[in-house]
């Protein structure tokens, strides 16, 4: 079993710094726990990754290897620690197990070291906000809990804040439940929001992405909870092989057995066969309909873990939603601006979109993840007051799709493609009237124009504050 003496006097490679916080967690972990030499290597350049490079600065046991990749750095290390975006089937992962050198992630090594209660939460849509929710209603009541992975957050850093009585609250990517799934680990109460077909330029098919979602249960034990969404069919098919307690939410419908539901506006719990109103629906300070699911699967998990319906309900409507998730960033001359640039998936930015009844103009489009963009076009001509899109593989099946719905006189209708987000915010603002919304929920991932979503996010954030 792996111990954090492991780490002291030795060779390990961090295989992509990258410019969220994982990798600059990883590197501060391992310098604090006496690596005698770090070899951080990157295909990015210094300029790149600047911003990461500026928070390591103080440690001077660690090489960079930046714009390539070298051969020895794989195969005469003691450990290879891997970025979660490089897949397990890369050429220098397979390098390092072809000599004998370990390959693991920041969520196996939590894992292994770890000594405290973990709730794990995954899905593809929602996972943020109800990992975040968790961890909120967990405070209020009082508990000792140390947020894992959420949004930015980094993993390894966060061990040195863990003692006996914390409760771990880890939002988990299908990425980092790869690794679980090779050291065969889940965590002790498994939330399961959603499945959606996303990823899909990485898995080379749905059953592959569905396979590394389910390790987030797959090695529970009898004494261990899974948390699930019923109104999802995949899951309820997957939930069948869960080892331990089974509790359902719903948004929808009344669930057998203990649980939480959402019926005529209000939420419904079940416990040990007792059932109570618990809140009414207008009461959840959070917008949009798709977040009625996050609260309910956060509630359930609260009551898994034994919260009082007092302090759930305490934490549910103190809870003030997250940046880059549907972010009420403010009102110019009457137009009203979100943020929503967490939207990766064509689903989220449905989802957003329903989310208002006012006049809305999106600005959505990017890079492309070989996702159906066919849902969101029909959703856009129906909802959408005004278009605006990034330049992106993404936006060009968007367009495709958006021109086959149109009627036969419409299909020469001309499409705003920009390849910055000032241009995007001047056109979006020129365009509005007061009462309406401008709306950044791009149903695609950022990169190309971008670094990642949240960088996408911030410069929204500017444009608008410009205006």
């Amino acid at each position: 079993m792996l111990q954090e003496s492991f780490f002291k006097d030795k060779r390990i490679t961090v295989f992509g710094l990258g410019l969220n916080t994982g990798g600059v967690g990883t590197v501060k972990f391992l310098a604090e726990h006496g690596a005698r030499e770090i070899i951080v290597t990157d295909m990015k350049s210094r300029e790149e990754l600047e911003t990461s490079l500026q928070k390591l600065a103080k440690y001077k046991n660690v090489t960079y290897v930046l714009g390539q990749h070298r051969t020895e750095n794989f195969t005469h290390v003691d450990m290879v620690i891997k970025n979660p975006i490089i897949p397990w089937t890369n050429e220098y992962v397979k390098l390092a197990e072809k000599h004998g050198v370990p390959v693991e992630m920041d969520s196996s090594i939590f894992f292994a070291l770890c000594r405290a209660s973990i709730i794990g939460v995954t899905g593809t849509k929602g996972k943020t906000t109800t990992t975040a929710l968790i961890a909120h209603i967990l405070e209020k009541a009082g508990k000792s809990v140390v947020r894992v992975g959420i949004g930015q957050g980094g993993v390894l850093s966060t061990l040195k804040n863990i003692t006996p009585e914390s409760v771990v609250v880890f939002e988990l990517s299908s990425w980092r439940l790869s690794a679980l799934g090779r050291i065969k680990k889940s965590p002790h109460m498994a939330v399961l929001t959603n499945i959606y077909p996303d990823h899909l330029n990485y898995y080379k098919t749905m059953a592959a992405y569905v396979a590394d979602k389910k390790n987030i249960f797959l090695f529970q034990k009898q004494k261990d909870t899974l948390v699930a969404n019923f109104d999802d069919v995949e899951i309820r098919t997957l939930a069948q092989d869960a080892k331990g307690s089974l509790i359902w939410f719903s948004g929808s419908r009344e669930i057998d057995g203990d649980g939480v539901w959402v019926n005529e506006e209000t939420i419904y719990i079940r416990r040990q066969g007792e059932t109570q109103k618990l809140m009414p629906l207008s009461s959840i300070p959070l917008k949009g309909e798709h977040n009625v699911g996050n609260v309910a699967a956060a509630v359930a998990a609260a009551l898994a873990y034994g919260v009082s319906p007092k302090q759930i309900v305490g934490g549910v409507e103190s809870f003030a939603g997250l940046p880059h998730h549907l972010e009420h960033i403010g009102e110019k001359k009457g137009v009203q601006y979100y943020n929503d640039t967490a939207a990766t998936i064509p689903e989220a930015a449905i989802a957003a979109l329903r989310s208002f009844t006012e006049p809305v103009i999106l600005i959505a489009g990017g890079s492309d993840k070989r996702l159906d963009f066919g849902l969101l076009a029909k959703e856009i001509l129906k909802r959408s007051k005004g278009l605006i899109l990034f330049k992106g593989e993404a936006t060009e099946k968007l367009l495709q799709a958006l021109k086959g719905e149109l009627p036969a006189e419409e299909k020469g209708r001309p499409f705003e493609v920009v390849e910055s987000m000032g241009k995007a915010v001047e056109l979006a603002s020129r365009n509005a009237e007061p009462g309406d919304i401008v709306l950044l929920s791009p149903g695609a991932t950022s990169f190309g124009i971008f670094k990642n979503e949240f960088d996408r996010g911030e410069q929204f954030k500017k444009a608008v504050e410009s205006i």
